[in-house]
């Protein structure tokens, strides 16, 4: 008989059941929306309810296209951030989820860093303080929720990112436990201790007995037969939020390496060992993934627009019918000419994180044709691809990198040669599907002793590599007049003034 891992993936749009055979290849798969929902501008929820409902619909749903008890293991990857409160006895939760979106946690930010905390909080937990993290969302629902504070105080709420809850729920309350990378991601977790930090916790008055039990991912996170889903238990392991498991999934085992996931916007992660390294400004610090008792650490930084831009061109400017035309329409030309596309369409991310810079076309004449404006639209994926490389490496104090890449923009020849070029590395593109629920199916598969080592790994990933070729003055050259770009974006460029 055949064995199967099923991977829950949990993201903010929708809950995803995939279920993998041994050579990490999805051979079923389904999917549920849920409801996105906006109390007020910049807040936004779900409702858990609904999301531990569609997790058991589309967990049903693959029992019972693999009847034959061919699951061998439940694992589960998630949306990050992400957090709600439930209460210990009824397992219900005391207010919706807040998402990793919502911005409502901003006037307590505010005060901790009006207060001075900045640099103790990024010191003990690798982040800056932002709502996008936990913490402040967990504080918002014990101040606002009538009675909550009360009850946390008196050990009867617990807290928990999507995993925790789906867990909790799963194992009808006898577990409430999480993994490091989800973990690392609450503002709440020292990084260099591997502990809830208390100290953290009581300044914005929440109980540590709310927290939950910190695992690493290929270990027992308990047992579920999914409201009967599963005619006998099966086991919970293999957790990790979406972006670590990505990071595993593309086996970024080793110090250096780094992996781009190029979806809307796009996440950069570099392999920096097994010590915390202080990130340089712009990007954050965190726990890579906690496999095999070891934590290993990464440096992430964060992307707005990359595939969004060339949704843009399509469906705004209509100058292309689909996404695949950009390939052949930028290597129609031999160069852009000196055109430049900032896609700062909702300010820029890392490492500028400037909410005020509009998005510029820069450079033209009145040689420039549609061809060379959509050249410059990927050309502008790759350079803040780069932005990122260049200060991780820089702080890692690391030379050349193999970026291993995935998402649906990596089919873009152009764009991955380019991007090759404008790193001066090699471009490792994967044939790995669904690079987060395959990495939390690797690490699930190695608590079942399919892998005894993650070296066993490797053989699960076919990549192609695209080396770049570019004479390093000719990127030099390019590279600077995309910072110069961005200067004008973000408003500094004295011939503006």
């Amino acid at each position: 008989m055949s064995s199967y891992i099923l991977s829950v993936d949990q993201s903010t749009s929708a809950t995803k059941a995939l279920i993998f055979n041994n050579r990490a290849k999805v051979v079923e798969r389904t999917s549920r929306e849920h409801e996105q929902i906006y109390p007020q501008p910049g807040w936004v929820e779900h409702d858990p309810e609904e999301i531990i409902a569609n997790t058991l619909d589309v967990i049903g749903e693959m029992a019972r296209v693999r009847q034959d008890g061919a699951i061998q293991a439940l694992a589960i990857t998630n949306q990050r951030e992400t957090v709600l409160v439930w209460d210990r006895t009824s397992g219900r939760p005391v207010y919706n989820a807040i998402v990793w979106q919502c911005n409502r946690g901003a006037g307590y930010c505010e005060e901790l860093r009006n207060n001075g905390w900045e640099d103790k909080i990024r010191g003990k937990t690798g982040l800056i303080i932002d709502p996008y993290f936990s913490a402040t969302g967990i504080r918002w629902i014990l101040e606002k929720v009538p009675g909550a504070c009360e009850k946390a105080r008196n050990g009867e709420l617990l807290f928990g990112t999507t995993d925790t809850w789906l867990i909790w729920k799963l194992t009808e309350g006898r577990i409430h436990a999480t993994d490091y990378s989800n973990a690392c991601r609450t503002m709440l977790f020292n990084i260099n201790t591997l502990e809830w930090d208390k100290e953290i916790m009581d300044l914005l008055g929440i109980p540590v007995s709310m927290a939950p039990r910190v695992l690493y991912s290929d270990e027992h996170f308990g047992e579920t037969t999914a409201g009967g889903a599963f005619d006998k238990p099966v086991p919970i392991s293999g957790v990790m939020g979406d972006s670590h498991a990505a990071l595993f999934g593309q086996l970024c085992f080793s110090t250096g390496m780094a992996k781009a996931t190029y979806g809307t916007g796009s996440s950069i992660m570099m392999n920096i060992g097994d010590s915390p390294l202080a990130s340089p400004q712009g990007l954050v610090t965190s726990i890579g993934y906690g496999i095999r008792e070891s934590v290993r650490y990464v440096f992430e930084g964060n992307i707005h627009c990359t595939g969004a831009t060339i949704k843009w061109l399509r469906d705004e400017l209509e100058i292309i019918g689909n996404a695949a035309d950009t390939d052949a329409l930028a290597s129609s030309v031999e160069s852009s000419e000196g055109t430049y596309l900032v896609p700062a369409f909702a300010g820029l991310g890392a490492p500028y994180w400037n909410n005020e810079a509009k998005a510029i076309i820069c450079g033209m004449t009145f040689r420039t044709k549609k061809a060379h404006v959509v050249r410059a639209a990927l050309e502008a994926i790759a350079y803040q691809v780069r932005d990122l490389v260049d200060l991780m490496k820089q702080q890692a104090g690391i030379g050349e990198i193999e970026l291993r890449v995935d998402g649906g923009p990596v089919k873009n020849n152009f764009l991955m040669q380019f991007q090759a070029d404008i790193i001066g590395g090699v471009i490792n593109r994967s044939d790995i599907e669904e690079a987060s629920a395959a990495g939390v199916m690797m690490a699930a598969g190695l608590y079942l002793e399919w892998w005894q080592s993650l070296p066993e790994l490797e053989d699960l990933r076919k990549g192609e590599l695209i080396k770049g070729n570019m004479p390093v003055e000719r990127s030099r050259e390019l590279y600077t007049g995309w910072k110069s770009a961005v200067a004008r974006a973000l408003f500094k460029d004295e011939q503006l003034s």
